[in-house]
């Protein structure tokens, strides 16, 4: 898998559990939920820039 679709499968993943959180009212899920969406958010921006770099040296 690349990694833009480990990102995006990692952020899906905090989303849903952070629904799951949202629907028991389990506050560590949530802030988990949240906190994978996070990291998964900084990784996509990194590898826009990446990319971006790439096409300037292309």
């Amino acid at each position: 898998m690349t990694d833009k679709a480990e990102n995006k499968a990692e952020e899906l993943k905090g989303r849903a559990k952070e629904a799951v959180g949202d629907a028991t009212g389990n506050e560590q899920w949530q802030a988990e939920g949240k906190a994978e969406q996070g990291k998964s958010n900084l990784k996509q921006a990194a590898e826009k820039v990446k990319d971006a770099v790439k096409g300037v040296k292309d």
